[in-house]
């Protein structure tokens, strides 16, 4: 393929735009961090009705009132998943503002599957459902990641987990590209023809290597948890890829959607991070508690 200047530039000023954007959300504090989640959460759910309406022709008829609902539901479950200490009105903190809003929304969609169910399918509601686990479930054990910060210490650095599990997941993906197209001989899976084995394997081993001395290096964090953190999202990351690859050739499109120029949407972006994110939670929940 022949080098094209006018697309290489769309999508490096977009690149850094976005890298920008990603790496002051994440860092500045646990607020700018809720606010690009709850955008990325909205700019996901979006995409996913989207590609439900080419893959399940009933969607298409389901009500705004129920798509719309359960995006807020999945808005309302990262508020509760908040920092009990984030307090936006006098004494009430966000996760109680969060768990209150999570049921009146949840209510609200019992209400409208009453009083639409002659319009919709038992295939719309589990896709529902099922956009709620693949979305808005990572994105808030994203937030409660964040929030694993004592709140009596001068020093929030509960954004570190998030950040490595971003950085792996940026690194494979990097680095299984080039690798890839150096040496990739081996397809990894007809879902996505471009990934090799070699790419995969190459982009993992870098991924750890680079993020465990990296992490190390800036931060002084120990080697184990760098290494189980960075193969854990590297691995898992590989696995949503191909999960979302899977769902955009069930649809027959090419891009989730059009977020940024030269790169695809909201589901493109973070397709690798709303697959790793549960595991990396749970592994740290369990052995960083």
């Amino acid at each position: 393929m022949a080098f094209n200047l006018a697309i290489f530039k769309t999508r490096a000023l977009s690149a850094i735009i976005f890298a920008a954007i990603m790496i002051g959300g994440l860092v500045y504090n646990q607020w700018t961090f809720l606010v690009l989640f709850a955008v990325i959460n909205f700019g996901c759910w979006w995409e996913f009705h989207r590609l439900m309406e080419k893959i399940e022709p009933t969607y298409k008829d389901l009500p705004n009132l129920l798509r719309y609902t359960m995006m807020l539901i999945g808005f309302a479950y990262m508020l509760y998943m908040s920092n009990p200490f984030m307090y936006p009105i006098g004494k009430w903190n966000l996760h109680d503002l969060g768990g209150y809003f999570l049921i009146a929304m949840a209510s609200l969609l019992l209400v409208g599957i009453v009083l639409f169910y002659k319009k919709i399918t038992f295939n719309n509601i589990l896709s529902l459902v099922a956009g709620f686990l693949y979305i808005s479930l990572s994105w808030g054990l994203m937030i409660k990641l964040r929030g694993r910060v004592n709140p009596y210490e001068q020093v929030d650095a509960g954004w570190l987990i998030p950040v490595i599990l971003i950085a792996s997941i940026w690194v494979n993906d990097t680095m299984a590209y080039i690798m890839g197209s150096i040496f990739g001989k081996r397809p990894l899976s007809s879902i996505s023809p471009k990934k090799t084995w070699e790419g995969t394997i190459s982009g993992v081993i870098l991924a750890v290597l680079v993020v465990s001395y990296g992490g190390h290096a800036l931060f002084q964090l120990p080697f184990r948890l760098l290494i189980l953190v960075s193969f854990l999202s590297s691995v898992m990351g590989t696995l949503g890829d191909l999960f979302e690859s899977k769902l955009k050739r069930m649809a027959g499109v090419k891009d989730s959607g059009s977020m940024m120029p030269g790169h695809g949407g909201f589901l493109d972006r973070f397709d690798s991070l709303l697959i790793a994110t549960p595991y990396v939670w749970l592994f740290v929940d369990m052995f960083l508690s």
